[in-house]
Formats: structure tokens, sequence, C-alpha cells
């Protein structure tokens, strides 16, 4: 807004003074220049207000954009921590019905009369068919004990073979120690000695680990394209395989010579 300041008098605005400019001039070239100049300087700041108000506008509705992208990410966030909650909440109640049906830990069934109802109850199951006397069952024990906790979506059990001979006959297990794997009741897949896990009685268990995922008994989060060898170590013994008739059942150990 213009604004005339005069000696000994109160400012005035820019309407006042185009008034008094052109009463006081009458129609004189000079007045009239004078008022043409007042006339501009007016409407310059008219376009000035104009192009204020609308500038202002624009950043107006950039905030307004802003804050609702911020609102939609807010929505986004609660509806991801949401999904993520009943995430949890699922996983939760599972890992809960496994452990109801015995996972989590590493058990021996004491007939094959158990072992159909422990696998019915079960999507993943190993089975270690083992024999007292057989050195390397033992080992495999260790392993089997360490993973069962890990992998609680799988059911870990072991039975003996001498009380098992229809199941065994059944399953044809000829060798010991032996790894059923069974998905959704059937035998998908066997582990039979230590041969593929490096054919040495020190494998490690992440060795052993390897093998049931490739077999998708657990849930394995490594590669399955290449075995683990980080903990295996450089002067393994390697196993000798003797065959050797149990009690004339026909089973063979994965034992040495010596053994």
């Amino acid at each position: 807004m213009l604004i005339i300041f005069s000696m000994g008098r109160e400012p005035m605005t820019r309407e006042p003074y185009v008034a008094l400019l052109m009463g006081a001039c009458g129609s004189s070239p000079t007045c009239e220049v004078e008022t043409n100049r007042a006339t501009m300087a007016n409407n310059m700041i008219d376009n000035l207000q104009k192009v204020l108000l609308e500038s202002a506008k624009v950043v107006e509705e950039q905030v307004d954009a802003e804050l609702a992208k911020l609102n939609e990410t807010d929505d986004d966030f609660e509806k991801m921590r949401e999904r993520r909650l009943q995430a949890l909440k699922k996983a939760q109640k599972q890992k809960q019905e496994w452990l109801s049906k015995g996972h989590g830990e590493y058990r021996e069934i004491p007939s094959e009369k158990d072992f159909f109802g422990e696998v019915k109850d079960s999507k993943k199951v190993v089975c270690h068919f083992y024999k007292n006397t057989t050195f390397r069952c033992k080992i495999m024990d260790k392993h089997l004990g360490i993973l069962a906790k890990k992998h609680v979506e799988t059911k870990f059990l072991k039975l003996n073979v001498e009380q098992a001979p229809f199941l065994t006959e059944r399953l044809r297990i000829k060798f010991i120690p032996t790894l059923a794997l069974l998905l959704d009741g059937k035998s998908s897949d066997y582990v039979v000695g230590f041969r593929d896990l490096g054919n040495t009685d020190d494998f490690s268990t992440e060795m052993l680990e390897w093998r049931l995922g490739c077999a998708d008994v657990i849930n394995y989060s490594g590669n399955l394209m290449e075995p683990p060898t980080s903990g295996q170590k450089s002067h393994s013994r390697l196993t000798k395989v003797e065959k050797k008739t149990i009690r004339g059942r026909g089973y063979d150990t994965d034992e040495d010579e010596d053994d």
C-alpha cells in the first residue's frame, strides 16, 4: 500500500492521496501526470498483492500435500505393524501347537506301534533307527539333540531297530544308523550312515542340518547348493564301511573294522 508522508501530518494511504491530487490539481498537465503515477502505483500494489496471494496459496497446497503424504505413511506403518503383530501371534500359536505334539526335544519311542501315531500327528518327522551297541548311533544322537531344539517345526524321534522288526522291514532299513525323513506321514528320503555327511565321524551339526534341509524336512535358511565346511576338521578320520550282521537280523552297521 502506497503511503505518503508530509511534515507535521499523519501519513496518508494511496486512495486519499490520489483523490487529493485530483481535487487539488484539477485538470492541469502536471496534476494529470501525478495522478497517473499514483494510479500506476496503485495497480502495481494490487498486482503484487495478487501475486503474493497466489504464491501463498501454492505454498499452502504444497504443505497440505506433504501432510497428506505423512498421514498416508503413518497409516502404512500402522498397517505394517499390525500385520507383523498378527504374524508373530500366528507363529507363537503354531510353536505352542508343535510343542504340545512333542516337538522341540529328541525323544525315543518305545515301539513301532507308537511310530505311526507320532508320524501321523506331525507334518515333518526325522526318525533315527539305531542300536545301542553301535557307536556311531551315539554320535548321531548328539547332533539330533541339538537340532531338535533349534528346529521346533520338525519332530525328532529315535527307535531301536530290535523293537521294530516290521517297521524296519517295511521302510527297508538295512544300515545302522539310518535317519528316515518323513513328510506328511510318508518316507521321502533317508540319511544312511555318515556317507552324506562327509563320510567322517567328526561331521558338524551344521552338516547334518544342511542335509536335512536338502530333504525339506526342516526349515533351512542357509545355502542348499553348497554344504557347510567351516566346522569340518581338516584331518577328520574317514569312515571305513565294514558290513556286519547284527544278531542275524541282516542290518549293516557303519562301524570301523576295529570298533
